[in-house]
């Protein structure tokens, strides 16, 4: 735990929060300041009530850009941490509270869409738009964002944007970063900065990607512009097979790819992962799942490729109706956190993910040397229930590893992140950037991969160290995050 930069006590931070806001904007419940600590990657701890980090001192409810302004010129003079948030869907620490009184500045409530414009293709959202609500809306005039990650039903725009978020049908539309057409932030001086909506520029380097994935610790996305696309399900063809093994998996899936087609659906399950998915039919195979979408005459040129590049090795056909009916299903609500956690306090079994990337020429090693480190050196790997990978995002010049990792916990809550979780996401990492690939392809760094940024980044981290020196010099923004506490 850090201490505090802050020099004003906790109830002057919340009184000079009261008086630059308004006091209804201002929480302190003690409750609600417990689960603002942590996100879910401490998700065993807080469903057994355990909060062992520093608690914020008080949760802001921003309605505006100027309130976001406010509250970071104030935090930045004194020298007070903040984490920012909407959503509430982190996954990698990324929200934890690592410095003692911190104010978690959440932007929920800016929610408005403030312009759709289907001439030019865009539409323009505060940071606290629900990507569902926004979907919903633009569907019904036959438009669609591309953009669906399995919390599409709970992430927010500000989040998704800051955490460079990626969705299943990238393979087609791309991912955050290839939506993003302007935006609006608040650096932690309070500055309001706004980078416009153009096509393309050559106007020196592309400064969306100062704010595009900076994880709150340089600044405060506040609006975003996105792209949006033609919507033509009625479109849509599914295509599942099973193949023996994720050599020919991953061989499949790279051709249909570098041959210049573009599903927005690209999958394979290793036999493991599989199951948990498709266990009526799998048969301990390696499932590869295709989705043609977009255009009739290129969804059937699409489909016909899939066939053509499938039918060079052995293979079984799925019934395409079982993919649609898995797909229609894959996203996470309220509805299913909830069963999870009651699952977790019934069963004391949890499951986590570590996603990764790498070229195509080491895929499967990548995928072996991590099964394999996992069940040779992890101490506890007779407590695994599951352990595979799939590949859910593929590239001209390789893929990624989504690697699952089930477990039964075998100690006491407050261990379990230290037991479990931990170690197993340090072997996957350590092997993503032993292989050349990286150990982040789409949740974000948060706290808990930050001590391997510099690794990451080798010779280049100067540029990203730079960033934090120029644009946060007093240090005030989600300490802990990207750049690790010691950094």
């Amino acid at each position: 735990m850090a201490q505090s930069l802050s020099r004003p006590n906790r109830a002057d931070i919340v009184a000079r929060l009261c008086d630059l806001l308004s006091p209804e904007q201002v929480v302190t419940d003690g409750e609600q300041l417990r689960l603002a600590s942590v996100d879910r990657f401490k998700k065993y701890q807080s469903v057994h009530g355990i909060f062992d980090g520093p608690i914020p001192a008080a949760i802001v409810n921003a309605r505006s850009t100027q309130d976001v302004s406010k509250v970071l010129a104030f935090a930045n003079d004194h020298g007070i941490n903040v984490v920012a948030r909407t959503g509430r869907t982190g996954t990698e620490g990324g929200l934890e509270t690592a410095v003692e009184d911190t104010i978690v500045l959440d932007g929920s409530g800016m929610d408005a869409i403030l312009a759709i414009d289907a001439e030019n293709m865009q539409v323009t959202v505060e940071c606290g738009v629900p990507l569902q609500v926004l979907e919903d809306k633009l569907r019904a005039q036959g438009l669609t964002t591309g953009h669906s990650p399995q919390s599409k039903p709970l992430a927010q725009y500000g989040g998704l944007v800051s955490t460079r978020s990626i969705g299943q049908f990238s393979t087609l539309y791309g991912a955050i970063e290839d939506m993003v057409v302007g935006l609006e932030a608040v650096f932690p001086d309070g500055t309001v900065t706004r980078i416009k909506n153009v096509p393309r520029r050559a106007a020196g380097p592309d400064v969306r990607h100062v704010v595009i994935g900076n994880e709150g610790a340089l600044c405060y996305i506040t609006e975003v512009t996105v792209k949006v696309f033609r919507y033509q399900p009625e479109n849509n063809e599914f295509h599942g097979f099973l193949v023996d093994d994720m050599a020919t998996g991953v061989k499949v899936i790279r051709e249909v790819v570098t041959n210049g087609f573009r599903p927005s659906v690209v999958r394979v399950y290793s036999p493991d992962d599989a199951r948990q998915h498709f266990s009526h039919f799998c048969r301990d195979k390696v499932v590869v799942v295709f989705v043609a979408e977009g255009p009739r005459g290129i969804v059937r040129a699409t489909s016909d490729e899939i066939e053509r590049v499938v039918s060079q090795y052995a293979h079984e056909r799925v019934d395409p109706r079982l993919i649609e009916e898995w797909f229609g299903n894959l996203n996470w609500g309220p509805d299913k956190i909830e069963a999870e956690k009651q699952a977790m306090l019934a069963e004391a079994e949890l499951g986590y993910t570590t996603e990764v990337s790498v070229d195509w020429s080491r895929t499967v090693e990548l995928y072996d040397n991590v099964i394999r480190r996992i069940r040779t050196e992890f101490p506890a790997a007779d407590d695994l229930v599951l352990l595979g990978a799939h590949s859910s995002h593929s590239y001209q010049t390789g893929t990624n590893l989504y690697f699952v990792y089930d477990y039964r916990i075998n100690c006491e809550p407050r261990e379990e992140i230290e037991k479990y979780h931990i170690p197993l996401n340090a072997i996957i990492v350590e092997e993503a950037l032993r292989a050349g690939g990286s150990m982040v392809h789409h949740h974000g760094i948060g706290k808990y991969r930050a001590p391997w940024t510099a690794q990451e980044h080798g010779s280049a981290y100067r540029i990203l160290a730079g960033l934090k020196e120029t644009f946060d010099p007093n240090g005030i923004m989600n300490r802990g995050t990207i750049f690790p506490l010691d950094a």
